[in-house]
């Protein structure tokens, strides 16, 4: 079924002490956790494959807790994020101890990726229509022209903040529905008369609209995305790679792309919410969110 896309899922950040982590903390109302329903919603918008990014300290506890659970659905494939996979004539600098970021671990799938894939975070839920938008991305036919296609599902701001404290989102600037790049603000919160504002990058305030288009790491590539992203990694690892803390993040090589005129990335804007953990309070939101999505029938309960 290499017509249909697959899903990458990077999970190498859960911490070795597995089943403690937020990652699989229960969120359904029979002990679902984020990751479930990400899976389901991909089964049903028509992925044929998942393939887990995820370490070989906790593999065996995934495989039971996580992908054996899905086996008769979906194709399901895991690849090991390692500190030491990396391009001919590179080398871990001494006292580097985590792995190199989002573009790192697409990389450590690539023996894996044999279809148009989205990406997505282990933790994040995206909701029905975000998995929907992605897959019809991926399967319709390209348009004809000199340049790469790339997607990016975009949600309304307003849809991802918490209650309980600030949020960074990448704004996205957009034009006739094209990303034009992605505007990195901190520290994003609800204030007084209702305004949302934050910082940028450079620490000056700014207002945000309500509904500006914001980026939350779901993403939809053909597989022709895996050559640049090991010549975008093997130019970041020439500048910054002796760096302790440096990454290569998946947005700066989009952007470094659309710049160079090689590829767009189409916005897809999804009328779903965005759900996560950031502070140990949004947890009770996320818990009654599932649960109006149940009720409503939007997922059976239990889910697999």
């Amino acid at each position: 079924m290499e017509n249909s896309p697959a899903l990458v899922v990077l999970a190498a950040g859960m911490g070795s002490r597995y089943g403690g982590l937020k990652q699989m903390d229960p969120m359904g109302p029979n002990g679902e956790t984020v990751l479930d329903y990400s899976v389901f919603d991909a089964i049903r918008a028509g992925f044929s494959k998942v393939i887990f990014v995820i370490r070989e300290d906790f593999a065996e506890a995934f495989r039971k807790d996580v992908g054996d659970k899905f086996t008769a659905q979906i194709e399901v494939a895991y690849s090991f994020q390692k500190l030491t996979d990396l391009p001919d004539g590179f080398s871990v600098p001494d006292g580097r101890e985590k792995p190199w970021g989002t573009s790192h671990a697409i990389l450590a799938a690539r023996e894996e990726i044999d279809r148009p894939f989205a990406v997505i975070n282990a933790d994040d839920f995206y909701g029905k229509d975000a998995y929907a938008q992605a897959a019809s991305f991926l399967t319709s036919n390209p348009i004809e022209d000199s340049k790469t296609h790339y997607a990016l599902v975009g949600y309304k701001l307003s849809n991802t903040l918490s209650d309980h404290g600030s949020v960074n989102r990448g704004i996205c600037q957009t034009s006739d529905g094209l990303l034009k790049r992605v505007e990195e603000v901190v520290e994003i919160a609800r204030k007084e008369a209702n305004e949302i504002s934050g910082r940028s990058l450079d620490g000056s305030a700014c207002l945000v609209a309500e509904d500006a288009i914001v980026s939350m790491n779901l993403w939809g590539f053909p597989v022709s995305f895996l050559t640049e992203l090991e010549n975008h990694f093997i130019s970041f690892l020439k500048e910054s790679g002796n760096e302790m803390k440096s990454e290569c993040y998946i947005p700066t090589v989009v952007d470094d792309l659309i710049n160079e005129g090689t590829a767009d990335c189409h916005v897809l804007e999804t009328s779903s919410s965005w759900f996560g953990v950031t502070y140990p309070e949004d947890k009770p939101h996320v818990v009654v969110s599932i649960q109006q999505l149940v009720d409503s029938g939007d997922y059976p309960s239990p889910l697999v």
